[in-house]
């Protein structure tokens, strides 16, 4: 049986729960788990918004969890440039991608080159979204109170 080497990408900003729960997910899933965090340029390019935590310290987060073998930063938009430069035969992602014209694709190309790609519930009850909302609410809320 060869080695199941996992990649499970994110921005983990915020780092929540929801982060930690896919993170430890993958690692039973595989026997080698990298942790893909998606630079602030790749984020900005993709989600419209930058990280509020820099990548450097991304980094240093999720490489410091123990289900994590190893953590990189993922520079390329297309992942199976990601899979060329950092090898792996696992590729992990939420289900809100099953079945969707992004999933379908990502799923041939993989197979092209014998990854697997295995769906994890995507966590809805806690996003990084709705956090970065509260403290931009929180953050108005303050500059208002110190103007009057």
């Amino acid at each position: 049986m060869s080695t199941r080497i996992g990649y499970a990408a994110g921005a983990f900003d915020l780092f929540h729960i929801g982060h930690l729960n896919i993170l430890r997910h993958a690692k039973s899933q595989c026997d080698y788990l990298i942790a893909g965090v998606v630079s602030d340029e790749l984020c900005e390019a993709t989600k419209g918004t930058r990280p509020v935590i820099p990548l450097v310290e991304r980094l240093e987060i999720v490489s410091s969890i123990a289900c994590v073998d190893r953590a990189v930063a993922e520079v390329h938009p297309d992942r199976m440039d990601t899979w060329r430069e950092v090898g792996f035969n696992v590729f992990f992602k939420g289900d809100d991608w099953r079945g969707t014209p992004k999933g379908l694709r990502l799923e041939r190309a993989f197979a092209t080159v014998g990854v697997e790609v295995v769906y994890f519930p995507y966590t809805v009850h806690t996003s990084s979204t709705a956090l970065r909302r509260t403290l931009e609410a929180i953050t108005a809320s303050v500059q208002r109170e110190a103007v009057h």
